[in-house]
């Protein structure tokens, strides 16, 4: 399986946030999408960084609420870990175990085609073993499915 078979039951919307935008601006965004991380981006291609709850946490307890009026380019990771479309879901996975990211943009050609969370990893995995469970009883039995 590849990253592309994730996006294509998710889709490739991706959340993105300007690095002069605020970080308590930034938790209005992350409230609002119900996610975990943002893109930090200029322009909605380019990836800056990528912005975490994580990241605020560490944040807020190094520096104190007064990092609710930083930007988030003061906060985020500029080192980003990104993946191809084409990139195998076991090396992905991989990845995100090794490195203890949650969230991997998927970049190709320089510009931003989507995200993949570990939480789309999982469904990903589930809705797969759930199919192969389901076609083995529909074998046992002599049904088909």
């Amino acid at each position: 399986m590849r990253i592309s078979d994730i996006l294509r039951v998710k889709g490739d919307r991706v959340v993105t946030v300007a690095p002069d935008v605020d970080v308590a601006e930034l938790l209005g965004v992350l409230a609002e999408h119900k996610i975990g991380a943002a893109i930090v981006s200029p322009d909605g291609r380019a990836v800056d960084g990528i912005v975490s709850e994580r990241d605020v946490v560490r944040a807020l307890a190094a520096r104190g609420a007064a990092v609710l009026s930083e930007p988030v380019a003061a906060i985020a990771t500029t080192q980003v870990r990104s993946v191809t479309r084409t990139a195998l879901l076991e090396d992905v996975e991989r990845l995100m175990t090794e490195r203890r990211f949650r969230h991997v943009p998927v970049i190709e050609d320089g510009a931003l085609h989507g995200v993949v969370s570990i939480g789309d990893v999982v469904k990903f995995r589930i809705d797969e073993l759930e199919t192969e469970r389901s076609s083995l009883a529909g074998y046992i039995t002599g049904e088909r499915t």
